[in-house]
């Protein structure tokens, strides 16, 4: 079983409490099917364990498979600069069948964020540094395919019906 080499830090965009007894790790692609379908298990089980789970997303786009998955994750790191990294990541998922431009000008419009401003950062490639050290600290700790997930550390084998199991195993046995 394969460990999160890169521990969770203030870098990291969360969501939940710094301190619960839960981190859930996600490395994800906007653009893959299976991160798809992880999105709402995720967010239900969240929403159901409240503060007892923090919650923390890297990106590992797989842009050889999938030629949007980058630009997906700038627009997510974009956002993240303007203080929207959660709106958007949950906005890609929820539109991932329409990823491309028009839907990241449109997601933009809808978050008032400056869409000449996200064309500058893509132009300049200023978030690649970023997304490629969530995808280098991703193949340190094993990850080969999206979504792979980490329970506080560990990786949890298996595909997304056994994370809510899994998830509620260890709220149990940390509370």
């Amino acid at each position: 079983m394969s460990s999160l080499r890169i521990p969770v830090s203030t870098d990291d965009h969360s969501t939940g409490p710094d301190d619960a007894s839960v981190v859930l790790v996600e490395y994800g692609d906007y653009q893959c099917p299976y991160c798809g379908e992880a999105y709402p298990v995720v967010k239900k089980l969240l929403a159901e364990l409240g503060d007892r789970v923090r919650f923390v997303f890297r990106n590992f786009p797989l842009a050889e498979m999938h030629p949007e998955a980058v630009d997906a994750a700038f627009v997510a790191e974009f956002a993240a600069s303007h203080g929207a990294f959660w709106e958007v990541h949950d906005l890609l998922y929820e539109n991932q069948t329409r990823l491309g431009s028009p839907l990241y000008a449109e997601i933009c419009a809808k978050l008032a964020l400056p869409v000449a401003d996200l064309r500058a950062a893509v132009q300049e490639q200023r978030y690649l540094a970023r997304i490629r050290a969530d995808e280098e600290g991703g193949i340190r700790s094993g990850v080969n395919g999206t979504p792979t997930f980490f329970l506080n550390g560990e990786r949890l084998d298996g595909g997304t019906a056994e994370l809510p199991d899994a998830l509620r195993t260890a709220v149990q046995r940390a509370s």
